[in-house]
């Protein structure tokens, strides 16, 4: 099974006629997913790789039928714009693999978000994948390469690393075990769905029997999955590693939203958050899938 993306998902590109957003369509298309329609305004009436072009979210939905997803390809400055045309037209999870939002935009996207039952990645989130049903964003590169790293199985991925969102997978796979759905939460300093969404998302999944999560200095993520496992939201074995413990207070690493600052957000902190609440932490990325592999004695 999955999460967020499953078997009758549909999904809609807006800004699908732009470079990223045409070849992405194109992608997920030819991976499997449902994907009815794009938007982009002016050019209403045109095909994408076969997908039907729209003015609006209101005109696509109007056509098409209520639609489940959204992935916005558009620039920074007009992500605010795209998402709350978006819930607008009754879409309930919105994808953004959009960097440099502005600040204030991204916490009013997430107020009208919360108002309507709406959940976001992102921003600046390369996709999930759910393998051989669905991907949002570009997750996978292609679909010959998607196919290769991420095969199907009992283990959920949370990343806050984009090149992790592949290499974790790759790594399971290799230790002979597949993943359910695996998704990238994004850079910004602010995010949508963080690991507390996240979770108990997976925990309600039958078929996904732990989870792995490559966490990073900066930021509450890992805090919220410790407090997940604390309250006893999430009950299922958890696999975590936390990159950027070398990084002095003060010094961005790999993301805006990773800052260590007056002593919070440090992988020290986090480490100690994490197995205080019974998270199996590990030292290096390489431990996670033997790690996992030992939990579920998996041969």
């Amino acid at each position: 099974m999955a999460i967020l993306l499953e078997k009758n998902t549909t999904v809609l590109v807006q800004g699908i006629t732009g470079r990223e957003g045409s070849a992405r369509a194109a992608f997920m298309k030819g991976y499997g997913t449902k994907v009815v329609a794009g938007v982009t305004p002016g050019r209403g009436g045109e095909e994408i790789s076969g997908i039907p072009v729209y003015n609006t979210v209101e005109e696509a939905v109007r056509v098409q039928g209520r639609i489940d997803a959204s992935v916005t390809f558009v620039p920074g400055p007009g992500l605010r714009d795209a998402v709350f045309e978006a819930i607008d037209g009754g879409i309930k999870f919105i994808s953004m693999p959009v960097e440099r939002v502005p600040l204030y935009d991204i916490l009013e996207m997430m107020a009208y978000a919360k108002v309507h039952g709406v959940r976001l990645l992102g921003p600046g989130s390369i996709g999930a994948i759910s393998p051989g049903i669905a991907v949002m964003g570009w997750l996978g590169g292609s679909p010959e390469f998607a196919k290769k790293v991420f095969v199907p199985g009992p283990i959920g991925v949370i990343s806050r690393s984009g090149g992790q969102s592949g290499t974790v997978p790759w790594a399971i796979k290799e230790a002979g075990m597949g993943v359910s759905t695996v998704l990238h939460i994004g850079t910004e300093p602010v995010l949508g769905m963080s690991c507390g969404d996240i979770l108990p998302l997976f925990e309600k999944d039958p078929e996904t029997k732990a989870v792995a999560m490559f966490g990073e200095i900066g930021g509450p993520y890992e805090e919220e999955a410790a407090e997940a496992v604390r309250t006893k939201t999430f009950t299922k074995p958890l696999v975590v590693y936390v990159a950027g413990a070398w990084a002095p207070e003060g010094m961005r690493f790999s993301h805006a939203s990773s800052i260590i600052e007056r002593g919070k957000g440090s992988a020290k902190d986090k480490i100690k958050s994490l197995k205080e609440a019974g998270v199996h932490v590990v030292d290096r990325p390489d431990e996670i899938a033997p790690t996992l592999k030992k939990l579920l004695n998996v041969q």
